[in-house]
């Protein structure tokens, strides 16, 4: 099979390539004629392929046929799925897929939790990210982030949207609350996601594996706030965040989350109720209990998350202990998602426009 050569010319019968050669003219202009391979200075023979003739004025030139665009039918993508389930499954039972340390599933996590949540950020909420640049690509990143919704969607948002859309594709390994890991199927699926328990020493052993942790310091008392206190941050804790970002010399990468406010919007808080139920409040929202099970599908809002630029802290890994310069670090943490919530806010005056 023959080939073109470096020069871009193709063999004749007789193995020499036929190749055009450039000469001055007599303006000093480049100009094209036919000519052989720089290497012999023979003229032309008969067993050469014969230059294509042109086509007659008035007559169109012959053109290659092309071929049909190929493209996938439904049938092919139907095919794909089928196979890709098949091929889960056989992994599932076969007991061919990997688990950590913390119990963390990524083949289950992006083969079965993925899926759904990419219908609800990019279908039902319209999400729209911007400021990836700033998550690192390889290596260790703290992920701090407002907390809000009544039902703490947006942990799972953030989470799946950024392992959609990062040029690396990362896993967010989220610190939850105590509760979360004491509900027994809840807890399962918090440990197959990548969740573990917000503490110092998972957060820094994390860390210093080099993951990408994710962690909301508001808390319940973010996620349970009255919608008249919408996108208004709560107290941040006793700073361990920072303390395990010091410890470990890991950059922090503050993110703003709007929408999560509207999908669940709480008018009242039954505390008597949740005591009873030892639960951190028992909302009350437009749609539920009134309307059941019916209340718990989330309202369609508009979100926006950004990542805003990094906090280094390797700079600062002696000073892990020392309360003045955590305080100082995790209020400048806070503020920093505060005026980016009011920047997202003015860029969305409509909270379920499109």
């Amino acid at each position: 099979m023959s080939r073109p050569d470096e020069q871009g010319g193709r063999p004749g019968a007789n193995g020499r390539y036929d190749v055009p050669l450039v000469v001055a003219g007599p303006d000093g202009e480049p100009t094209r004629r036919n000519g052989r391979h720089p290497t012999s200075d023979a003229a032309p023979t008969s067993d050469a392929a014969p230059a294509p003739t042109p086509a007659p004025t008035g007559e169109p030139a012959a053109s290659a046929p092309r071929e049909p665009a190929v493209s996938d039918g439904p049938g092919d993508v139907w095919d794909r799925r089928v196979a890709s389930g098949l091929a889960f499954l056989r992994r599932r039972f076969s007991g061919d897929y990997p688990v950590d340390e913390f119990g963390f599933d990524p083949d289950l996590t992006e083969s079965v939790f993925h899926p759904v949540l990419r219908m609800l950020y990019r279908d039902w909420f319209r999400t729209e990210v911007t400021g990836l640049e700033h998550v690192p690509a390889d290596g260790a990143g703290l992920v701090v982030g407002n907390h809000s919704g009544t039902v703490a969607l947006d942990a799972l948002i953030l989470s799946a949207a950024l392992h959609d859309q990062h040029p690396a594709h990362r896993y967010l390994r989220l610190l939850g609350a105590d509760l979360v890991f004491r509900m027994p199927v809840l807890s399962a699926v918090a440990r197959k996601t990548g969740g573990t328990v917000a503490c110092n020493p998972d957060a820094e052993r994390l860390l210093g594996s080099g993951e990408l942790v994710g962690v909301f310091p508001e808390g319940f008392k973010g996620v349970g706030k009255l919608y008249s206190d919408r996108y208004k941050l709560q107290r941040f804790g006793r700073g361990g965040f920072v303390s395990a970002a010091l410890r470990t010399g890991t950059p922090i990468v503050p993110v703003a989350i709007v929408g999560g406010e509207e999908i669940y919007p709480m008018l009242a808080d039954i505390k008597p109720l949740a005591r009873l139920l030892k639960l951190p409040y028992f909302p009350v929202t437009p749609t539920f209990p009134w309307l059941g099970p019916l209340g718990m599908v989330p309202l369609p809002s508009k979100w926006l998350i950004e990542f805003c630029p990094p906090i280094p802290t390797a700079h600062l890994t002696e000073s892990a202990d020392d309360p003045l310069v955590v305080f100082n670090l995790a209020d400048q943490v806070r503020e920093t998602i505060q005026q980016t919530l009011h920047t997202l806010l003015e860029r969305r005056p409509d909270p379920f426009g499109p």
